[in-house]
């Protein structure tokens, strides 16, 4: 951006950008805008890009007319929320935003009296507006309410429910704004896409209508004299109403414009004056693993489909897609939705293979009991990102999925520490005649794929097993890989330590603990995952299940939301890296005044 801009230097809130004289000021201020998301944004690893740029002059019309905070904006999701951050008082922030300790890529309460309420996952901005709108009611307010929902988050179910209410509270001030760029993360699917579409060139919202809502638009999400014109009119006459707002992710920057949109959601470092990409080429990631994994076992059984919840990109499907494109369904975001689909489909002798982000499943958990468990259904559900994930921060961090899985009857949990296991579970769960939860982490692949032939895994089994006479580690998924370093650690320090792979929560491999706890006093537990209700705890409940009396460690996520970092800040923080994880077992060890082994030294 050029050092002679002025506008966006001036502008430290809402209140700042309403002392504007004129539209060709605000015209102007959206162009420097534009141009600082690309020149900041280009330079951070881990930045949403596309959806923001496609929001500009949405976001400067709706804080230009509105009282903000007075009035309340309500995002949905938040990818879209760093405009709402630069004219909010965030601008000198946006460097490191997503990064450790500077602000959150999403919507946060904590962070700023402008974001009105906390948004990291789709659908929930008209339920939380219509609650707030009902509250101002019952107050006496007028304040204005706005909810801004794309128009892939318009299909959520929540969505619908919130709306089937505001059918019948016309008495609130309350504006719902569909951007529409026909757009998530991948392309929008399914017929309310198409529906939104049809609406784009004829104007007929008949559904809307239906239910009796005032519909206005389509309107242009980048003519700034009409988005003003049309908020105008909507403070003005107060009420309920609907205004379909037609933008493009990557407005203003040619490459985004035409490029992949799943590439432009979240690229990474690039030449700002050409869109090539900085990025070092990653190695194989889990998310990989499987999807490959999976295509070549469709490739020999016809009963094998895959379902997405509105992310093929995301959990790598999209290749099974392009070979198999009968067989993948991505039924865009509809989590529970997605896990009933699997279950009919294994109802009827498919064998569905369901990819779901942890933070996501969390949303269909009573299809999980109800119409999958109950009915033991043969449907394997990949859960995705289990575990930390880095710079999305709290709102997805997959640390809650054992907890809330392990109580299901019929269900088994497996979390390989490795790529092989990944695709040996994903080999052996053809045969299945109950369901199965495989959970993976968010990142680079453990261990080396030599196109091994794939070998079957016993279910309930667990893997290495390593001796340890003074302290032994029971460990389960990706920090499996940090327990070799571990106990090199404990053995410089005089003690025997071992560790095994229990590569189960759900069942645990009790035969292999009966022989770990008769002849180790000294156990402990290692999870990427929060400790109430995981797989420590389950290793506790097996102790006193059987009256052992040995002394047991549980190491894991505290009882804590955890903050945006990356994966190595992250674990680093918490203690699970190698040297964290030996610091506080070194500790317990010494706080137990057991005598040392005469190796030890002093």
């Amino acid at each position: 951006m050029s050092k002679s801009t002025c506008l966006l230097d001036a502008i430290n809130s809402p209140a700042d950008l309403r002392n504007l004289k004129t539209l060709e000021e605000l015209e102007l201020l959206a162009a420097e805008i534009r141009a600082f998301l690309v020149d900041t944004l280009s330079q951070i690893e881990h930045a949403h890009f596309s959806s923001n740029l496609g929001v500009v002059e949405l976001t400067l019309a709706l804080h230009r007319v509105f009282d903000t905070p007075n009035d309340a904006l309500f995002w949905d999701i938040g990818h879209q929320g760093y405009v709402h951050k630069i004219l909010t008082g965030r601008k000198d922030q946006l460097a490191q935003i997503r990064c450790k300790g500077g602000i959150s890529g999403f919507l946060n309460r904590n962070e700023s009296k402008f974001d009105d309420f906390g948004a990291g996952h789709a659908g929930t901005s008209i339920s939380a507006a219509l609650g707030a709108a009902l509250a101002s009611r019952l107050k006496g307010s007028q304040k204005h309410h706005l909810a801004v929902i794309g128009d892939a988050s318009l299909g959520v179910g929540m969505a619908f429910e919130a709306l089937n209410q505001l059918a019948v509270e016309k008495d609130l001030n309350l504006t719902i704004v569909i951007n529409d760029n026909n757009c998530s993360i991948d392309p929008s699917v399914g017929g309310l896409s198409r529906y939104l579409n049809r609406q784009a060139t004829s104007g007929e919202h008949t559904f809307f209508q239906a239910l009796e809502f005032e519909v206005v638009g389509p309107v242009d999400g980048h003519d700034l004299s009409a988005l003003l014109d049309v908020f105008q009119q909507c403070k003005q006459s107060g009420g309920v109403r609907i205004i379909h707002c037609l933008t493009q992710k990557g407005k203003g920057y040619a490459p985004s414009e035409s490029g992949p949109a799943a590439h432009w959601h979240a690229p990474g470092k690039f030449e700002a004056s050409n869109g090539f990409s900085l990025k070092e080429k990653k190695s194989l990631r889990y998310q990989d693993v499987f999807a490959q994994t999976l295509t070549e076992l469709a490739a020999e059984n016809s009963n094998i489909v895959a379902i997405s919840a509105g992310m093929l990109s995301g959990t790598s499907l999209t290749k099974f897609q392009s070979v198999f494109p009968g067989r993948c369904f991505d039924v865009g975001i509809a989590e529970q939705h997605a896990v009933t689909l699997a279950a009919g489909l294994a109802k009827d002798g498919m064998l569905p293979y369901c990819a779901i982000y942890s933070t996501f499943l969390q949303r269909a958990l009573d299809q999980v009991i109800h119409d999958v468990a109950l009915q033991n259904l043969p449907v394997v559900f990949c859960v995705d990102r289990a575990g930390l994930v880095g710079h999305d921060g709290a709102t997805h961090q997959g640390v809650f999925d054992i907890s809330f899985l392990r109580q299901v009857p019929n269900l088994m949990i497996a979390s390989p520490s490795n790529a092989l296991d990944l695709r040996n579970l994903l080999f052996s769960s053809q045969h299945l005649q109950f369901p199965l939860v495989i959970r993976y982490p968010r990142g680079e692949a453990h261990g080396e794929l030599n196109n091994e032939e794939f070998k079957p895994l016993p279910f309930g089994k667990s893997r290495s097993h390593k001796p340890g006479k003074d302290v032994m580690f029971l460990g389960l998924g990706c920090l499996v890989n940090e327990l070799p370093a571990v106990v090199e650690l404990l053995q410089q320090v005089g003690f025997d330590a071992g560790y095994c792979d229990m590569l189960f929560v759900k069942p645990l491999d009790k035969e292999k603990l009966h022989e770990i706890f008769s002849s180790t006093s000294n156990i402990v537990t290692l999870e990427e995952h929060a400790l109430m209700g995981g797989f420590g705890s389950a290793v506790a409940e097996f102790m006193l299940d059987n009256n052992y009396k040995n002394r047991l460690l549980r190491l894991g996520i505290p009882d804590q939301f955890i903050e945006h970092a990356s994966q190595h800040e992250q674990r680093r923080e918490l203690q699970l890296d190698a040297h964290g994880i030996f610091t506080r077992v070194l500790h317990w060890m010494d706080s137990a005044k057991m005598d040392k082994p005469s190796t030890r030294n002093s």
